[in-house]
């Protein structure tokens, strides 16, 4: 019998990893629960919740599949990766203890406090702290940085330079009104200047390895304008005028080492995919601005491209705690440019636009498409949600990456479609 993966998740990331696991030289059958459009047309999808590890365990029985690899936070923060553990199956995804590395930023900071990791100076906040934080804010210099403690989607930080702006969001944040329960704990930090980017590292819960550095642009619109969001483009990989090349081997001694031995020492192991923020601060140097426990959406779809190696021995030897397949990279780079409904965000205005040209894009040579927010209804594809699709195309370097990228983005059209058009241009030479 052929081996079997069981991929959990919906988005344009689960997308990425399905294409990449069904191009593997182990060859696996593939399936996917929840899935969406895109990834149905090559797997088997299930449409249950995938933050229901009960759910997500039974599953993988009844599939039974060799390997479960959970792609989102939310799964992992709810203990899907222990459910299916604890049914005697190999997951590539941390536990609950583990994924509070990224499902609470007030515990993170205690662990790079602990494991004297550089990070930016910060306070945290309660529900009933509200005048305590106001008054950490009032002795702090712009930008202001606040954030969630808890998962919102990519969407719990504010970065504003105006004093009123940072009270007000510290305010909808301790009463519930922005982001619930997730929010009642804050995080405020200093705010530091500075690029930034993204290491993605493969950990097996005894040691961790690079994978590749990435870049992603947060703000909406072009010039770095409009409101934050869980990604609008990225590129792979980050020339060395942003980052020097030592940066990496530097990061895995100063930050990634540390941390896991801490979270080992705290019980919480960790196999999976780490994503490590980094801001390169020219005064201070890198700081770790977050964790996520998982790839990044859309840095996912411009880093698993570019691998060479095979993913499912990377995914499976991590879950099994001994990685002895030597990750390796095409000499190629990737530019992903992501498409957006109407008014997104903070939401889209609408929902149900037909969506065409995909196919076109497609078919590009080096060019793929990846859903992110879609649904099928009455046979046509139709937009479902802010950030719909991500355009990903390879090339020998960044510009002709870029070039075919936004060449293929032009393909497709639907009502109220807007992208950002300087997705890695200051990547270019």
């Amino acid at each position: 019998m052929s081996l079997r993966v069981l991929v959990v998740g919906a988005g344009g990331r689960e997308h990425a990893l399905v294409w990449a696991l069904q191009r593997s030289p182990s060859a696996p059958e593939v399936f996917a629960a929840p899935g969406n459009p895109g990834i149905a047309e090559t797997a088997l999808c299930f449409p249950i919740d995938a933050a229901d590890p009960a759910h997500v365990a039974q599953l993988a029985d009844d599939l039974d599949v060799d390997l479960v690899v959970v792609g989102p936070e939310a799964p992992l923060v709810a203990g899907v990766a222990d459910a299916v553990r604890a049914r005697g199956r190999h997951c590539f995804g941390p536990g609950a203890a583990g994924a509070r590395l990224e499902g609470s930023k007030a515990w993170l900071k205690q662990v790079l406090a602990e494991a004297g990791v550089p990070t930016a100076r910060h306070g945290t906040f309660g529900v009933d702290d509200e005048a305590a934080a106001r008054a950490y804010l009032e002795g702090m210099t712009p930008p202001y940085v606040v954030k969630t403690d808890g998962l919102a989607a990519g969407k719990g930080v504010v970065v504003t330079e105006s004093l009123a702006d940072a009270h007000d969001t510290v305010r909808a944040y301790l009463s519930g009104e922005a982001f619930g329960d997730a929010g009642r704990t804050c995080v405020i930090e200093e705010g530091l200047h500075g690029p930034e980017v993204s290491l993605f590292v493969l950990c097996d819960g005894r040691d961790a390895y690079p994978i590749a550095l990435a870049q992603d642009h947060k703000r909406a619109f072009d010039g770095d304008e409009g409101g934050n969001t869980g990604g609008m483009g990225a590129y792979s990989p980050v020339p060395a005028s942003i980052a020097a090349p030592e940066l990496v081997d530097e990061m895995m001694e100063k930050a990634v080492r540390p941390t896991l031995g801490e979270m080992r020492r705290r019980g919480a192991e960790f196999r999976g995919f780490l994503y490590c923020g980094l801001m390169l601060d020219p005064e201070k140097g890198p700081h770790v601005l977050e964790y996520n426990v998982r790839m990044g959406d859309p840095e996912a779809q411009v880093v698993v491209p570019r691998l060479a190696s095979d993913l499912y021995a990377h995914c499976l030897e991590a879950a099994e705690g001994r990685i002895e397949t030597k990750i390796v990279l095409d000499d190629v780079a990737c530019v992903g440019v992501c498409l957006a409904s109407e008014g997104y965000p903070p939401a889209p205005d609408r929902v149900g636009d037909v969506i065409d040209g995909v196919d076109a894009a497609a078919a590009r040579p080096d060019v793929s498409v990846f859903h992110m927010g879609t649904k099928v209804v009455d046979g046509r594809l139709t937009t479902n949600g802010g950030r719909v699709l991500t355009v990903a195309a390879t090339g020998p370097d960044i510009a002709i990456a870029r070039d075919r990228a936004y060449e293929a983005a032009a393909d497709i059209t639907w009502s109220g479609l807007h992208y950002r058009r300087d997705i890695a241009a200051q990547a270019l030479p």
